[in-house]
């Protein structure tokens, strides 16, 4: 009894969870950690979304109007670059896991950024690489053409690495097997999000305004000194973090795991499940045990004992024998592929939000008071506000109330929440649709004045409805992603919530192709050399009827799914019981 009271204050003073400090010690739970290095990584996270969302809201508006491309073109120029800039976490998180630590990610993948800026500051100003040196640009200069996308794709590269390693670094910073500092991570995703939005706002608001009324340069100028600042403030931080140490190539252990189990295929798996091979809790090194589950009972047979490897050094061998752990590990991720592929819809309807609706913005009346003009990709900024709304209801109304009503310390579970965003992005496109029709009409009526007769306040909605379901699904895929994954795949984690966003773009890239094809063959194509002689109502009504007919998908899927379950003592019971952070799941 007393070794154990000893062992839980030992347990409050200092953090076991595979963590150091800057000094390569254990942690001490006081002045590491929680709260006192998460609002350094949030401010750090601000930064950084006011930057990308500073060159990505005018980024369409930048290439057809400097660079002069086709409305078409550019929007496929732009989300490609978004599927790029989604797409690349997926190295970066890697990288962050196996090798260079989420840290000294961040760290490089800022130099890199600032690179990136500077170089698009430069492509402003050096004569040499300026569009063009008359006050009216007729035909910009290819080279800047050519160092713009350099510097675009530089910045590209440099969110793969900061985007995942940092989002994951800041949920390190808190104790899963501490109840206290789990529930502060689930407050902490939530408070992310409004370090995000809060960026968001002032990039296409006060970032935009710079680019409008003083110039594009002036604007780049800003960013780079944002990012400046961002460095600053990770390395005044370093002495309060919890830094996880890589483990090597996380994706081994998993192809072991299925190299064992095709070798072991004509083996009949044992009823009890407790005669599988697992290293006992005593002997962990780092990480947690997890729970046999009956799905994928096949990848079992990799953890089968065969007569031949009762010795140690048979059991050595990985590719013959792997642990429970292991293989619940690969089956975590090939459980995720269906929910990944039906969350595609989502992150396609807000592709929209940096394209096509900022580009509609554009043929309205933006006047307001006393002749003011606000630039159009201003209305983007209703969309984190929309986020802000969903983020503070679900955190200080519905959290607490469905908490009490339902036992869950989350108040709904991860799946459930990204489902009800889901409906609002369903509904987003829907009203779209019904507005862009609306001006259509106006265009058919007035084809002088076109749709100027329009405010652009006629968009407030579509933004809105969209943002408040990004306060329910993109926090719901960033802790689904991260919460779910082995723990040693946790950078990888967050790029797989980002590459939804990034592989929906390319999708949406795709999408406008093929309907632009197959409309073009029929007669009239849906998307013409301007807004004005495209048809963008019957491409929303094409995405609300694909996003309908995915959820149906998605809540069965959700239905049948098994969260993660980790071993909280050496009881086999333990497991069959269901695991305290499985249930709130």
């Amino acid at each position: 009894m007393e070794l154990e009271k000893r062992k839980e204050v030992d347990e409050q003073k200092w953090v076991y969870d595979s963590s150091i400090d800057h000094k390569a010690n254990i942690p001490l739970r006081s002045s590491t950690g929680v709260w006192k290095a998460a609002k350094f990584i949030i401010a750090i996270e601000f930064s950084e979304r006011l930057t990308n969302y500073g060159i990505a809201t005018s980024l369409i508006i930048y290439i057809t109007k400097v660079i002069q491309q086709d409305l078409k073109v550019a929007a496929r120029n732009v989300n490609y670059w978004s599927g790029v800039t989604t797409l690349m976490p997926l190295i970066g998180g890697f990288v962050a896991d196996a090798h260079l630590g989420r840290f000294y990610t961040v760290f490089v993948s800022t130099i890199v950024y600032l690179l990136g800026l500077i170089l698009l500051t430069l492509s402003w100003f050096l004569p040499s690489l300026k569009p063009c040196n008359e006050a009216v640009c007729h035909e910009p200069r290819k080279v800047h053409e050519v160092v713009f996308y350099i510097a675009i794709y530089l910045i590209s590269i440099a969110t793969g690495g900061h985007k995942p390693a940092l989002e994951s670094f800041g949920a390190d910073q808190f104790d899963d097997d501490h109840s206290e500092e789990r529930r502060k991570k689930m407050s902490y995703f939530n408070w992310w999000g409004c370090g995000l939005c809060s960026g968001v706002l002032l990039g296409v608001t006060l970032i935009v305004y710079v680019q409008d009324h003083v110039s594009w340069g002036a604007a780049d100028i800003v960013l780079t000194a944002v990012m400046t600042m961002s460095l600053v403030i990770l390395i005044l931080g370093r002495p309060f973090y919890r830094y996880r140490v890589p483990t090597g190539s996380p994706l081994a252990p998993l192809l072991q795991v299925l190299v064992a189990a095709i070798r072991k295929r004509n083996l009949q798996c044992p009823s009890n499940s407790a005669e599988l091979y697992e290293v006992p809790k005593s002997q962990m090194k780092r990480g947690r045990l997890l729970c046999h589950t009956n799905k994928l009972v096949f990848l079992d047979k990799a953890a089968i004992v065969e007569s031949t490897e009762e010795n140690s050094a048979e059991k050595k061998n990985p590719w013959r024998l792997q642990t429970v752990t292991k293989v619940e590990e690969l089956k975590l991720i090939l459980n995720m592929i269906p929910i990944w592929i039906a969350t595609l819809p989502f992150g396609i309807c807000v592709a929209q939000t940096t394209t096509f609706f900022i580009k509609q913005g554009t043929t309205l009346d933006r006047h307001i008071g006393n002749g003011f003009q606000i630039p159009s990709a201003w209305i983007y900024g209703l969309s984190p506000i929309g986020m802000f709304i969903s983020l503070a209801i679900y955190e200080k109304i519905l959290v607490p109330v469905l908490r009490k009503m339902t036992g869950n310390e989350r108040g709904v579970n991860i799946l459930q929440r990204i489902g009800i965003g889901m409906v609002f992005s369903l509904t987003s496109m829907v009203v779209a649709a019904m507005v862009e029709r609306k001006r259509l009409d106006l265009v058919d009526r007035n084809p002088l004045k076109g749709s100027l007769t329009m405010s652009v306040f006629w968009l407030v909605p579509q933004f809105l409805i969209i943002g408040l379901g990004d306060g329910f699904t993109l926090v719901g895929l960033q802790e689904y992603f991260y919460d779910q994954v082995p723990d040693s795949m946790r950078s990888l984690g967050i790029a797989f919530y980002l590459s939804v966003v990034g592989a929906a773009s390319f999708i949406s890239s795709l999408l406008i192709t093929l309907v632009d094809h197959l409309t073009g063959k029929a007669g009239r194509s849906w998307f013409g050399k301007d807004l004005n002689s495209s048809r963008l109502d019957k491409f929303y009504w094409l995405l609300a009827g694909i996003t309908a007919a995915n959820m149906l998908l998605y809540v069965l899927l959700a239905k049948r799914y098994s969260y993660k379950k980790v071993q909280r003592n050496m009881a086999a019971a333990d497991c069959n019981q269901g695991d305290p952070v499985a249930s709130m799941a």
